[in-house]
């Protein structure tokens, strides 16, 4: 048996592990690469693998760089089946039709724009090509044994972090490979603690946060005070926003702080199609999360949802101050850059970050003081007051991630620490050999090894 490291490994994005047994090739998640353009330019190199010669892919969840590169393996030749929670398969078909015209737009733009440097800017691939991964699709239960075969089988629970995600146990070869998927917070304002692994031979742990503790804030405080602050200079307060979980979460504390008169009556606005249907899998699926049908209801009953250009050409050229959820939450694409293109230069505007900001990401650079940002070919003044809510990460800190390990009733062979930068995964590592006395490897991508 061999693992390889395709993505996800000395980096937060591209998601892709692949394990060979028996002739058996199952692909552990299918991510896009984001954030510097080293690792982004790696989503057009083909795999270390063709395609077609992988039999099954196992997906943890639906965030893009987990699934992210799905198109173009199916258009470079795969057609096995592609495994997920009920909830997965419904956020990975929003991602990726998402992701498709996103990709299809900036293509657009940059060739009328001119400021490509291609001769034909083309996207990654198209909503066309998008669409073909959704026959692959099926869906398992929590804590049914899906046989891969006669010899594999692999199991999901869940992991917190977003509706559908999991951590996948595959059990071949008398071993079990656990992979944690992204392990959300046991005290997370929507999502449920993450199940804890009881029998591992070998761990495969993101290691995102692996090196920090997240805050100890009141998070609704520091939302009120950016947002009463903002509000009454007479600005608008802009919050890039993951699409799925993160944006349901600032709309639900900010619809409890409207409810308890906390924040004033100005418009608040979730622009991004993708989270407003992301609303509808939150309704349809109570068990995954903490919110009931009525509270779902009443928090989009606050919002002015925008699904067109259109209304959000409105919006940004309405001067009133109002608050804006827009996608993407790293803020390497989607609507917020529209936003970002008229108010990143206005003093008065607060844009407050709520997740995490990979290396790389224009987000990141904000974070780290950039006085000006480059989008659309040009460059952008910073004159906007940039502000960080560390308590909302939808990921466990480093507290978490070890506790996560405390339940194992075996010693592990190996941990590897994966879907995480060199520094956070390095004293995660150190922190779990300290604890448990279990030998950790920080895989680097391209690694092979054999188990």
């Amino acid at each position: 048996m061999k693992v390889k490291f395709i993505g996800g490994a000395g980096t937060v994005t591209g998601s892709k592990t692949l394990v060979e047994s028996n002739g058996v090739r199952i692909l552990i998640d299918c991510g896009l690469f984001q954030g510097i353009k080293p690792l982004r330019e790696m989503n057009w190199d083909p795999l270390p693998v063709l395609p077609s010669t992988i039999d099954y892919v196992l997906l943890t969840h639906g965030h893009l760089d987990h699934c992210g590169w799905l198109p173009r393996l199916v258009s470079q030749g795969f057609n096995g089946k592609i495994y997920c929670t009920g909830p997965t398969k419904e956020i990975t078909k929003l991602i990726l039709l998402d992701s498709a015209k996103i990709q299809e737009e900036e293509a657009n733009k940059a060739n009328q724009g001119k400021y490509s440097k291609h001769e034909i800017a083309e996207p990654l691939y198209t909503v066309e090509q998008a669409e073909k991964v959704f026959p692959l699709f099926s869906v398992v239960g929590i804590g049914e044994a899906v046989s891969l075969n006669d010899s594999i089988q692999a199991v999901f629970t869940t992991a917190g972090h977003i509706l559908g995600a999991c951590t996948i146990a595959i059990t071949l070869e008398d071993k079990t490979l656990v992979f944690s998927g992204d392990i959300g917070r046991n005290d997370d304002v929507l999502m449920f603690p993450p199940t804890k692994p009881k029998k591992a031979d070998y761990v495969f742990l993101e290691s995102t946060y692996g090196n920090r503790l997240h805050p100890h804030l009141d998070i609704k405080s520091e939302l009120e005070k950016y947002v009463n602050h903002t509000i009454n200079s007479g600005g608008t307060v802009i919050i890039p926003s993951f699409a799925v979980e993160r944006a349901q979460t600032i709309m639900y504390l900010l619809w409890q702080l409207k409810q308890e008169k906390r924040i004033p009556n100005v418009p608040y606005i979730i622009d991004t199609p993708m989270g407003i249907n992301a609303l509808n899998i939150f309704r349809e699926n109570p068990k995954w999360h903490k919110l009931s049908v009525e509270e779902c209801d009443k928090v989009s009953k606050m919002f002015l949802l925008v699904s067109e250009h259109k209304e959000t050409n409105e919006i940004i050229l309405d001067s009133r101050p109002k608050v804006v959820i827009a996608a993407s939450g790293m803020i390497t694409g989607g609507r917020v850059l529209s936003y970002l293109e008229h108010y990143i230069v206005q003093p008065e505007t607060t844009i407050i970050m709520v997740g995490y900001q990979a290396e790389g990401t224009r987000g990141r650079k904000m974070l780290d003081g950039a006085k000006e940002i480059k989008f659309f070919g040009k460059y952008y003044p910073v004159n906007a007051k940039i502000v960080e809510i560390g308590g909302l990460s939808a990921h466990g800190d480093q507290n978490d991630l070890v506790n996560w390990l405390s339940d194992l009733q075996n010693k592990p062979t190996k941990v590897f620490l994966v879907h995480g930068e060199n520094q956070p995964a390095d004293e995660l590592r150190i922190k779990i050999q300290e604890k448990y006395g279990f030998n950790c490897k920080i895989p680097l991508i391209g690694q092979e090894f054999e188990l």
